[in-house]
């Protein structure tokens, strides 16, 4: 599978006569230096330019659509040291389900900086102080995973943000992987595409290739996924203070649902192209 990338936004400044390679490792030496107070200042500096701003246009739209966010996650992107390399590019056009793998806490900031559109997550991040707060402004929507009784009224929740005309992110896996590979996607997840008219299904590839210029090895793989019981703020501390990380992002083509003969054949297709390219990001 070849790929070509939109936007390299880590390349090498020429003109120096100092090597790449050595600007570039003198940068991950400061930032890992400095990566945490780094990363704290950047997400406190961008969420007070971007959130005043954001409630002021909730509240001349009636709060009916988030404007900003894209805005705070790009920034907090650059501020915890993530450089991202897109593969192909989002559809922008009409409502669009975009289908990702879930790796880390940080594919939010790298998928929400990259395509305009609310997450779905679960109940639990509305109660992660500043982070849940920025997701509700960002009008997540929020699924309680553990409530099966209520998992048809989640599904409606979601199909009428769609049918409303917004685009919805999905990690269809239904939890975070442990990086190695892609899990199965739960085809039970696509039946919010049911019934909307005019949806695009876009497979979206997420990957963290490489630290500070060196190639992700699985025992660097830990402190890049974030799995299990693992507490949100030490494992993000910990991600800053690695350095410099590059994230590498897939837009497959997108599909309609209407394309396949029912919900476990559209799953499927789109797990099979997210893992083929996830094998292709790491093996470099």
């Amino acid at each position: 599978m070849a790929l070509r990338a939109n936007r390299p936004n880590d390349a090498p400044v020429t003109g120096s006569a100092e090597s790449p390679g050595l600007r570039r490792a003198r940068r991950s030496v400061r930032f890992q230096r400095f990566g945490v107070a780094k990363g704290v200042a950047g997400a406190l500096t961008t969420a007070s330019l971007v959130v005043p701003a954001e409630l002021v246009l909730l509240k001349l739209s009636g709060g009916r659509r988030s404007h900003l966010p894209w805005l705070f996650h790009r920034g907090l992107t650059r501020a915890l040291g993530i450089r991202t390399i897109s593969h192909g590019r989002p559809v922008r056009r009409g409502r669009v389900l975009y289908v990702a793998n879930h790796v880390s806490w940080a594919d939010i900031p790298v998928l929400g900086g990259l395509i305009r559109a609310a997450f779905v997550a679960k109940s639990e991040v509305g109660g992660w102080g500043f982070f849940g707060w920025m997701a509700t402004l960002g009008r997540t929507i929020y699924v309680e995973r553990e409530r099966r009784t209520r998992t048809g009224d989640q599904r409606n929740a979601i199909s009428e943000r769609l049918s409303a005309g917004d685009s919805i992110i999905l990690f269809p896996e239904g939890t975070n992987s442990d990086g190695v590979g892609v899990l199965p996607f739960k085809s039970s997840l696509f039946s919010v595409a049911d019934g909307v008219d005019d949806l695009l299904i876009q497979p979206v590839t997420i990957a963290y290739t490489r630290v500070n210029g060196m190639p992700v090895t699985r025992e660097r793989l830990p402190d890049l996924a974030w799995i299990g019981d693992t507490e949100l703020m030490p494992h993000a501390l910990a991600f800053m203070a690695l350095g410099r990380v590059r994230a590498e992002i897939i837009f497959h083509p997108a599909v309609r649902a209407a394309d396949f003969a029912n919900r476990k054949l559209l799953a499927q297709h789109c797990e099979t192209l997210i893992a083929n390219g996830y094998r292709t990001l790491m093996r470099g």
